[in-house]
């Protein structure tokens, strides 16, 4: 008994071959709801109906003679089951297709990374852990090459800004590491993720400074503390957290500077803020809101020259004016600010980090009324995606400087 089952699995293992020997030549035909033609494995021109109603017939000699009746398939009903399982595997993965496109990188132009040739020729592909990615060589200088706007990188433009997207909107490293695994099937490291945020965080906001906004009205100035991991001092209750100093325009909430002092909160630090968001802006303001901490005006004096005569900027502390004027719009950005800080419970990069969240808040986070960023109510907002938009044009070697009367290109 077990010799016959087993010469009845080598029966069947040899049709499922042969079947797909047969797919390899041609797919069946389906004539209607119910029936196939299916291409002989020898005879092109030759071709049996297979007929599936309640279950599979087939009008071969195999069929009739060995199969019928003992539970079995010859090979051209084994044919139509390989084709129809392949079949509905491509329709899945036509329906999820647009969702990785998302993460799939496009393609640059064909232009050589070395010599900046366009004479380009196709040399092979590389296989990653993302699938292949075409590999080129170029005529000119002959180094070979794949086109990547992030090259040497485990992953390509679009992963790192979805990284960069769910870390400032508050997911841990491990957290978006395992997203990656789970939806993707991505094995990416959450200390990989790490060094793309803060590599690229610092990179960004390089570009962000060329950018300048050019307002003139109303700057609010605050500071704030941040957890860090340098350690605790108990004498010293103010020891685990550093200064953190913001800027920020009060119409449009564009965020000018953002810098941090470590524990230092001296006068000096109120100027280099000061320094910082006029540099980013292009313009001095009109007037400058702080709260009661003397610093501010020293601060203040020292980066317009606002002494004497030559006065330039209005200075208006809300101390003992509270009923009067306010300094609610930073106030309201260092509620963010903390919100995104108290998931980690302390980083040690604290620049770095208020680099990335600079870019986060000016480019990239709408407000719930509107739907506008800052940098939009400033009109130099970025239209698709503005991470992508951000990292592509940050990674060039030259970046133009930008005024709000100029445009910037949208992303592919």
């Amino acid at each position: 008994m077990k010799t016959e089952q087993r010469n009845l699995i080598t029966s069947s293992n040899l049709r499922e071959q042969r079947a797909k020997a047969i797919l390899e030549k041609g797919n069946p035909s389906q004539i209607d709801e119910y029936t196939y033609l299916v291409p002989s494995q020898f005879d092109s021109n030759k071709k049996y109906k297979v007929t599936h109603i309640d279950g599979y017939t087939c009008e071969c000699e195999d069929f009739k003679r060995r199969c019928q009746g003992q539970g079995l398939y010859c090979k051209h009903i084994k044919a139509i089951l390989i084709f129809e399982k392949v079949k509905n595997a491509y329709e899945v993965e036509t329906n999820v297709k647009p969702e990785i496109e998302l993460i799939l990188e496009k393609p640059l132009e064909n232009h050589c990374p070395y010599c900046n040739s366009s004479e380009l020729i196709k040399r092979g592909v590389r296989l990653t852990h993302l699938g292949e990615k075409q590999r080129y060589s170029c005529n000119t200088c002959k180094k070979r090459f794949v086109l990547s706007a992030i090259p040497k990188i485990k992953g390509n433009a679009k992963l790192v800004c979805l990284a960069m997207d769910c870390y400032y909107r508050g997911l841990s490293y491990r957290d978006i590491s395992y997203q990656f695994q789970q939806f993707y099937n991505f094995n990416i490291s959450h200390v990989t993720i790490r060094e793309w945020v803060l590599k690229f965080s610092q990179i960004m906001e390089k570009y962000s400074e060329t950018i300048k906004p050019e307002i003139k009205g109303v700057w609010n100035a605050d500071e704030t503390l941040i957890l860090t991991k340098r350690g605790k001092d108990l004498k010293n209750p103010n020891k685990e957290f550093d200064y953190v100093w913001n800027c920020m325009d009060n119409k449009t909430k564009f965020l000018l500077a953002s810098e941090c002092s470590g524990r230092s909160r001296s006068s000096k630090d109120a100027q280099r803020v000061f320094e910082e968001a006029l540099k980013q802006n292009g313009k001095i303001p009109f007037q400058i809101i702080v709260d009661g901490y003397a610093g501010y005006q020293d601060g203040c004096r020292k980066t317009f020259r606002n002494w004497g005569d030559e006065r330039k900027v209005k200075f208006t502390s809300i101390k003992g004016k509270r009923k009067e004027i306010n300094n609610n719009a930073i106030e309201s950005h260092h509620s963010h600010q903390k919100e995104f800080h108290k998931i980690r419970r302390g980083v040690k990069e604290v620049q770095t980090y208020q680099d990335g969240f600079k870019v986060f808040h000016n480019f990239v986070r709408k407000n719930a009324r509107q739907g506008l960023t800052p940098a939009d109510k400033c009109g130099i907002g970025i239209r698709g995606n503005a991470w992508e938009t951000m990292l592509l044009n940050s990674i060039k070697q030259k970046v133009p400087n930008l005024t709000g009367q100029e445009k910037m290109p949208e992303s592919p």
